[in-house]
């Protein structure tokens, strides 16, 4: 099977499911979709207390079984991808079987930072979305989505979401083949990613 490979990168809130998901919209089941964060490390794994662990570190992922896994994807052999709460921070004990697809897409805030993970991709995307939409995204999806309080959003974008984003995720913006701004509903730029997929099938 020819696939493509590509990767979807930006920081926190930028709109990278949004552009994954028009991706997968545009082309149905062709497409197959994995998170980064899928791949988180469960809270066992650290050695500090649980609301110190900083989630925006690049040791905070498996990257290597990501990795290994999106290998086995490009060679045609399915996938039993981990399954991430993030109301427990635990990686339970189901899996999802995940089967190869002519295009698979990987989106999360540092997939470009490993540059193992970053070779493999055949298009490289970056969501470069300003700061503060980005945040006011954040705070409104974690306190319906994840259960969380305003103070405990607040806190942890202040204490590790931004200083890791300047550290981490915005220096490999500049690693990226597309870089998209205003978000994921760009529709121009969008528009044309669409065409360039179609070209490669």
């Amino acid at each position: 099977m020819s696939q493509l490979l590509i990767g979807i990168a930006g920081g926190t809130a930028s709109g990278k499911t949004t552009l994954a998901k028009i991706l997968k919209d545009a082309f149905q089941d062709e497409v197959t979709m994995l998170r980064h964060d899928f791949y988180y490390h469960d809270k066992s794994y650290f050695s500090v207390p649980e609301d110190k662990i900083n989630f925006d570190h690049p040791e905070s992922f498996e990257t290597d079984l990501l990795i290994e896994h999106l290998k086995k994807l490009i060679s045609g052999t399915k996938i039993d991808r981990p399954v991430y709460s993030y109301k427990t921070n635990e990686r339970l004990q189901e899996t999802k079987v995940v089967k190869p697809s002519p295009i698979i897409i990987v989106e999360g805030i540092l997939i470009f930072h490993y540059p193992k993970l970053r070779d493999l991709f055949d298009l490289k995307i970056y969501i470069d979305t300003d700061a503060d939409i980005r945040l006011l995204r954040r705070i409104n999806r974690d306190i319906k989505k994840r259960d969380r309080t305003f103070d405990s959003v607040r806190n942890q974008y202040m204490a590790t979401v931004k200083p890791m984003h300047e550290r981490y995720v915005e220096p490999t913006k500049y690693l990226a083949d597309i870089i998209i701004p205003h978000g994921g509903l760009n529709d121009i730029a969008n528009d044309l990613i669409i065409k360039k997929i179609k070209a490669h099938l």
